[in-house]
């Protein structure tokens, strides 16, 4: 073992220990969902991407099992050298339906969806153009890729986006990446001008809707649905382990001939074993429902801004929004501990502070979370948690 790595590695954890910011997440002893158990006592959970309350369902837990009975574990490889499941193929279907794109193709992970999307598309002649405030996947991605140049714009700023692609015409492709909805701000982004900006600069426009689909639009097909622009967007990334059952998996959902060229040569399809097929099997589930059972979306909604209108009416402020995210600033990055910590043994509420460098420094926050399966009794104990803990 070299000694320098140990030491080094001890004095940085000792120095964020100091600070304030070294985070100690909680583990769960029941399923999840607005309710769990934490330490033998009961708590109520309003941190989770759960939005739907899928990832306890027992008709999604019943279709893993069932998976696993019929398929065992998974592919043991890569799906190009050991094949691929039924489950895979009929799962990238529904979600190609779902978003409204003509195929998709799975990951273990929407990391690696963006980091293949990415990777593939842009070369030595490309520009990528990635909003300030996209996911740390996409900024990796980015950086990690052999773009010829890229490109920071500021956050959803169409002008400085407009004149950075009008500058770009000599580039063979200009590829716009952003969030749908912005996982720290709650925001979400101007489709329908991206759409525009991207057709007027012949730019191709990615969208990571991990946060958008199952929640956005009357029926959860996501934000460009919600926007009126479904069909519209060249490459639509997202996740399975959110909405859509909450276990693990991403994809790529775009034109056919993209999906093929991606499952012929992204390096995240061809040397990461494929999305175990249980977790594909329970999945398909959560698409299912989320197609048969629309009031569930209409439920998070409401509970959303119940929230917030809760907390306007006691006297906090969190940032406006229509998404199920619900961030409430507090600056200090070790007092969004304090605060977390607070909820936590003092009230029996899960609810995670992000600082620095999750966000940047000063704007750390506490960010709640909307789950279709809270009750209004679950939202009353929330504003009351974050009200006593805020005083």
């Amino acid at each position: 073992m070299n000694e320098g790595l140990r030491t080094a590695s001890a004095a940085a954890l000792a120095d964020m220990a100091t600070r304030g910011t070294l985070k100690a997440p909680p583990t769960l002893e029941a399923p999840q969902g607005p309710r769990s158990r934490i330490g033998g006592a009961d708590v109520l959970v309003a941190c989770s991407n759960d939005y739907l309350g899928l990832a306890a369902d027992p008709r999604v837990i019943a279709a893993t099992v069932d998976g696993v009975q019929r398929y065992g574990a998974g592919t043991a490889s890569v799906r190009f050298i050991c094949g691929t499941f039924t489950p895979h193929l009929e799962l990238e279907r529904d979600v190609a339906n779902l978003v409204g794109t003509e195929a998709s193709l799975t990951f273990v992970s929407c990391w690696d969806a963006n980091a293949a999307a990415i990777s593939t598309l842009a070369d030595e002649n490309t520009v990528v153009l990635s909003d300030a405030l996209n996911h740390a996947s996409i900024i990796d991605a980015v950086r990690v890729s052999r773009a010829g140049r890229k490109v920071v714009y500021p956050h959803v700023d169409l002008v400085a986006l407009d004149e950075a692609l009008s500058g770009l015409g000599q580039w063979g492709r200009r590829i716009v990446v952003t969030d749908g909805v912005f996982s720290m701000e709650g925001d979400v982004a101007p489709l329908p001008d991206l759409v525009e900006l991207c057709r007027r600069h012949d730019a191709v426009l990615l969208v990571d809707d991990s946060h958008g689909v199952g929640v956005m639009g009357p029926d959860g097909r996501g934000t460009p649905s919600d926007q009126g622009v479904m069909g519209e967007i060249d490459v639509l990334t997202g996740t399975l382990g959110k909405a859509l059952g909450g276990a693990a998996g991403g994809y790529v959902a775009a034109p056919a001939a993209v999906v093929e060229l991606l499952s012929q040569v992204a390096r995240p399809s061809l040397f990461s074993n494929a999305l175990p097929v249980p977790t594909a099997c329970g999945a398909r589930e959560a698409v299912r429902i989320l197609r048969t059972e629309p009031q569930r979306v209409a439920r998070l909604h409401h509970l959303a801004s119940r929230l917030r209108d809760g907390l306007r009416a006691a006297g906090l402020d969190p940032l406006p929004g229509a998404t199920a995210i619900v961030p409430i600033i507090v600056g200090d990055t070790a007092r969004a501990g304090l605060l977390s910590r607070k909820l936590r043994d003092e009230h029996g509420v899960i609810v995670t502070g992000f600082g620095y460098p999750v966000v940047p420094e000063g704007t750390a926050r506490l960010r709640l979370q909307a789950n279709a399966a809270m009750t209004d009794d679950d939202v009353t104990a929330l504003i009351d948690a974050i009200v006593a803990v805020a005083a």
